[in-house]
């Protein structure tokens, strides 16, 4: 047996001395291979890629906060963070004495919650913080002393800062955990479950690497036993799950952008089949004498909306161009019927059939980017007459392995030609080029493809035609940012 197994591990075969240890080993590859299938599964649009959040103002809330000395912020201010990325909150107002808290009362009507307003206290409920369906005046102003006894009772004279006066929501649903803690390996992970108060007795929970799709979303959700509460229990209507997917998708940016935030507990996350809405959340905050470079790295690199950009075309068609993003995988397929056998030969360098170009397998290539080594930009517009979305041209820059160098690929839809398009779209690749610090890009053109030399021309590139592949190869040198000079300078 011995020179056999020698022969197949030489013919890179592994070899078991046991069934059982094959067996696993099978199971392995089985699980391995399921893993890519559902990673690759094409997800849903539930959260457009080019959605604008607020981020600006998110970093406004944690620059105040650090400002003010802490790491910790108030419910109001974490609430405040999830509404600048699109995740509903219950409306939440500030009482800071007595009289506040009976007159929002008499404004906001219907039975109320209040909770303990600190910058300190951190577990309100265990606190005596909280108190529930209160309805009138009277019971509100002894809600708000009941609070401030039982919270002075237990941290110092400071840690009272007055109450937060919310409504009363039903509890028509089912109270979810949505949360973010680091780890020191793979960073910002988010987490999922039951929520609720024995949120720690029940430990129902599954955590995903942000930032998240429809797929991955849909994939936490039902590694969770309480999904099967989720689909419709006891008479009790199912989940809009499309609703929470899209509040997974948006934590999950919420987490990868802003990266000064080192815990968020949103709990409970009231789930139904009418709505979606956080009623807590507790945030806590890196330590602001750490440096951006040493925050803890993302494990995937998110959706990169700094390469989002606007354009006119010559005929006054407004388009966007964008990085590419998994859910663009039916309007490749569309794009791809729009190609011309010429456009085909002139991209590729043979001649594709459709049903190649447009196979699962190929797609999940084009429109599954790790955005480290490889970003295609797609041109979008969407139609006047309908609100459906077409692609009009793809441009790709892939990074060379261990090699400061980029290799660029683009391809216009054959009825947007003479647009302009290629101009716009090479230069943006060029842009992206000098933001990612590539040195030099490259690429092949065929010798008929005139317009394609022509814009190469004219952003700069230099020609060579070899004779050995019979193709111009087009070359730029890009310059240094003015960031990279002054570190040239520095060094």
């Amino acid at each position: 047996m011995a020179e056999g197994k020698r022969a197949l591990h030489q013919a890179g075969i592994p070899t078991f001395r046991y069934p059982d240890a094959a067996a696993r080993a099978f199971c392995a590859l089985w699980r391995y291979n399921q893993n890519l299938s559902t990673l690759y599964e094409t997800p849903a649009l539930r959260v457009g890629p080019a959605e604008v959040a607020d981020a600006p103002h998110a970093a406004s809330v944690i620059g105040k906060a650090y400002a003010d000395g802490r790491v910790l912020l108030t419910e109001v201010e974490s609430k405040q963070l999830l509404e600048a990325y699109g995740i509903p909150t219950v409306p939440t107002r500030v009482a800071r004495s007595e009289q506040a808290a009976a007159d929002l009362a008499a404004a906001l009507k219907g039975p109320l919650v209040l909770k303990v307003f600190s910058e300190t206290v951190t577990h309100k409920a265990d606190a005596g913080g909280v108190k529930l369906d209160l309805r009138g005046g009277e019971a509100v102003r002894q809600a708000y002393r009941d609070i401030e006894r039982a919270v002075g009772k237990q941290y110092s004279a400071g840690a009272f800062s007055g109450v937060t006066v919310q409504p009363m929501i039903p509890a028509d649903g089912h109270e979810l955990l949505l949360g973010s803690a680091t780890d020191p390996q793979l960073g910002p992970v988010v987490v999922f479950g039951a929520g609720g108060r024995l949120v720690e007795i029940i430990k129902d929970r599954a955590l995903g690497l942000p930032p998240l799709n429809a797929t991955l979303a849909q994939r936490l959700i039902e590694r969770c036993r309480i999904y099967r509460a989720l689909q419709g229990v006891r008479g009790r209507a199912p989940i809009d799950f499309a609703e929470l997917e899209k509040v997974l998708i948006r934590f999950g940016r919420l987490v990868a952008e802003q990266r000064r935030i080192k815990e968020i507990d949103v709990n409970p996350l009231l789930a139904s089949s009418t709505r979606v809405v956080a009623l807590d959340a507790r945030v806590m905050l890196h330590d602001p004498g750490l440096t951006a470079d040493r925050l803890p790295k993302l494990a995937i690199r998110p959706y990169p909306t700094e390469y989002v950009f606007s354009h006119q075309l010559k005929d006054g068609t407004r388009v966007t161009l964008r990085p590419i993003c998994p859910e663009d995988e039916p309007l490749v397929v569309a794009f791809h019927q729009t190609l011309s056998d010429q456009t085909v030969h002139y991209r590729y360098f043979s001649f594709l059939k459709l049903e190649c170009r447009v196979a699962h397998n190929r797609r999940r290539r084009i429109c599954f980017n790790d955005y480290d080594c490889e970003i295609a930009l797609v041109i979008e517009r969407e139609s006047p007459k309908t609100p459906a979305r077409e692609i009009l041209g793809i441009g790709r820059l892939i990074k060379g392995r261990g090699l400061n160098e980029a290799e660029f690929a683009i391809v216009i839809s054959d009825g947007w030609h003479g647009q302009g398009l290629g101009t716009e779209l090479l230069s943006r690749l060029l842009q992206i080029g000098r933001q990612e610090r590539i040195g030099r890009i490259v690429g092949y053109i065929l010798p008929d493809n005139h317009p394609m030399r022509r814009v190469c021309e004219k952003l700069g590139f230099n020609l060579r035609y070899d004779a050995e592949s019979e193709t111009y190869k087009a070359t730029i040198h890009l310059t240094p940012n003015d960031h990279e000079r002054r570190n040239s300078h520095d060094d």
